[in-house]
């Protein structure tokens, strides 16, 4: 049996002087139980805890690790970059070269602002969006989070017109009463929040590809039609690509798809694993920001030059390499293995994978929204973490999270989780 001896004291410690002992509520292992490790060392594909164990992580700080952790590339750019002053609160150079890399990568954007988290991100676009618009409603989908601003933490209401009211305690009802939650890949819902709502809304906000609850697809045609519906109405289309952007291929998942939204929200894979969040679109609704126009939206850090030197580090090295092919074929290597793992045990999973995301339900159903995925058997997940983890990989520590793959995952470690899963299979 793995010893966490070491993490388990430091867990106890930060239970003093941490709420729940971490500083993001999925890191706790409430949804799988037990205890959380504490990481002091990555590398590559793999991590290891305070205790010495070593593990291949499939989290990779929940997707900014896609070169794998402490790339010398990165590591070279910060280190650089530091030499010369953290934080500026003033323009430097590195912010002009992200946002010409940012818009040359992804044809939508024609214009980028920078700012410190995801969170920011999406919460900027929707302010961006109404001002723009001039309409207050927006309508979101299960199963898609968009960080924890107010309006956007959002459950959805009985029916598909309904709006939404507040997931989270501290949000006033009335800062959700203009947020309208409809499923996933479910179009006549969307038609009719349209027509009971004419000229109210001003954008969609989607994950194209949503990872926070766990992994799956639009189906063939669905992203079409919800560009057509909000060009007919007025309204904008908003890509949440924080999770997909840069890792589903060089202009995220909009080149995947072949979809043009009018506005862009990125993080993770920009800052090369450094706070980083940012917003883009067409010209005229980018100007629509202050100091231009009427909008406001500020920060002391965005643009901060260690996370625009580590972000600008990560794209270049994703374009000048064959990264995106590379990921692929480890992506593809990874779900034939586990899926034929799990039919020799005669064990009922359902794996959906979108270049390098993936997910692992314990469901015999196809898993197309949030409804879908709720049938997974999360006792039976709980079993399959544990197991994983003490055979030395690390997947996130809820079946409602997708895994990723980084170019720096070799065959052997692919061969490895297989190898696991198959053991771990067995006993569930």
């Amino acid at each position: 049996m793995i010893s966490r001896s070491k993490s388990d004291d430091l867990f106890a410690e930060a239970l003093k002087y941490i709420p729940g002992g971490v500083n993001s509520p999925v890191r706790a292992f409430r949804a799988v139980g037990g205890q959380p490790f504490f990481v002091n060392k990555a590398r590559g594909a793999h991590i290891w805890d305070v205790d010495g164990n070593e593990y291949v992580d499939y989290v990779g700080t929940w997707g900014p690790a896609i070169l794998g952790h402490a790339p010398a590339a990165i590591i070279k750019a910060v280190q650089a970059a530091a030499e010369n002053g953290t934080s500026f609160g003033i323009p430097n150079p590195f912010e002009v070269t992200m946002a010409k890399l940012i818009c040359s990568f992804v044809p939508s954007v024609q214009k980028v602002r920078m700012c410190n988290s995801g969170t920011e991100a999406t919460m900027s676009a929707i302010r961006l969006a109404r001002g723009f618009t001039r309409r207050d409603k927006i309508i979101k989908f299960d199963g898609c989070y968009h960080g924890h601003a107010d309006s956007l933490l959002v459950k959805a209401g009985s029916g598909a017109l309904t709006f939404g009211h507040p997931d989270s305690a501290g949000v006033p009802a009335s800062f959700t009463q203009h947020t309208i939650v409809l499923p996933f890949n479910h179009r006549e819902a969307v038609k009719a929040a349209f027509e009971a709502n004419r000229d109210q809304i001003a954008g969609i906000i989607i994950e194209p590809v949503p990872g926070n609850a766990g992994l799956y697809l639009p189906l063939p045609g669905y992203l079409e039609f919800l560009r057509e519906i909000t060009q007919a109405n007025g309204a904008l289309l908003i890509f949440d690509e924080v999770m997909t952007g840069f890792r589903l291929a060089k202009g995220g998942a909009q080149e995947l798809f072949k979809i043009t939204p009018d506005l862009s929200c990125f993080g993770k894979v920009i800052g090369g694993g450094l706070p980083v969040g940012a917003f883009g679109g067409r010209a005229e609704i980018m100007d629509c920001l202050a100091p231009l126009g009427p909008v406001y939206q500020a920060g002391t850090l965005s643009g901060n030059p260690l996370a625009m030197a580590a972000g600008i580090a990560a794209l270049q090295e994703l374009d000048r390499t064959d990264a995106f092919y590379r990921l692929e074929q480890s992506g593809q290597a990874l779900e034939a293995g586990l899926r034929e793992a799990a039919i020799k045990a005669g064990i009922a999973v359902t794996f959906n994978r979108c270049g390098s995301m993936f997910c692992g339900y314990f469901t015999d159903r196809p898993v197309h929204n949030l409804a879908d995925a709720m049938t997974s058997d999360r006792e039976r997940f709980k079993k399959y973490f544990h197991g994983m983890l003490d055979r030395g990989v690390y997947l996130a520590p809820s079946q409602f999270e997708a895994g990723f793959i980084s170019t720096a995952h070799s065959p052997e470690d692919v061969e490895k989780t297989v190898a696991a899963a198959a053991e771990v299979f067995q006993t569930l």
